[in-house]
């Protein structure tokens, strides 16, 4: 099923008119009209995520990547949440809102939204096992330092995030992996200064995959 096709019999099954899916998108019933008849080529995520919220399902399911069974979902379920970009990847220098490696959304509540910026990284590898494995996605907050035995988002030399356990010392900060087969890295003041060592977040929620 395309996703137009998706579109259309999720508006339908709703019983809601395309009048009422535009006024929740903020765009004119046309345009309903226009994304239900496959009027517009190559939609962009940017475009599935607030159709997705105004029909009360996953942007993955209307662009066919989870098998959602649709009959399931008897009406639409009002949670007020945020969406929020997961990444596959985050470089030095690119911001989070500029990155285009978004393999996925994430929803939360509308408290966090308010604690500050998020977004939600995929883990890659397996250094912060069992607890993180490879596939899970970290909600992270934005900001640039986190205390002494938090887990954050760190880049390192301006390579791509990892995620580890932060554990401050007078002389430098350590790198510390969950999994016992990875030795700590230890990065000293001037380290920290000439790589350098980054902050982007500190991880506040985990959301395993199966």
């Amino acid at each position: 099923m395309e996703i137009y096709e998706r579109i259309k019999q999720r508006r339908k099954q709703l019983g809601l008119s395309a009048e009422e899916v535009a006024a929740k998108m903020g765009v004119s019933p046309a345009t309903v009209y226009r994304y239900e008849n496959a009027n517009i080529a190559n939609m962009g995520i940017d475009k599935v995520v607030p159709i997705a919220k105004a029909l009360n399902v996953s942007p993955a399911y209307l662009m066919g990547w989870e098998e959602t069974n649709i009959s399931d979902i008897k009406k639409p379920v009002s949670t007020g949440g945020v969406w929020i970009s997961v990444l596959g990847r985050v470089a030095a220098g690119v911001s989070i809102e500029a990155v285009e490696d978004i393999i996925d959304y994430e929803e939360i509540t509308p408290e966090m939204a308010r604690q500050g910026e998020h977004f939600a990284l995929q883990i890659d590898g397996d250094s912060m096992e069992p607890r993180m494995t490879k596939g899970d996605v970290v909600i992270v907050r934005k900001q640039p330092d986190v205390d002494s035995g938090k887990v954050a988002v760190v880049l390192i030399n301006g390579q791509d995030a990892t995620v580890k356990k932060v554990i401050k010392q007078e002389t430098g900060i350590c790198l510390v992996s969950t999994n016992p087969n990875y030795e700590p890295r230890f990065f000293t003041v001037e380290d920290v200064e000439k790589l350098p060592i980054t902050i982007l977040g500190r991880v506040v929620e985990l959301r395993a995959k199966f």
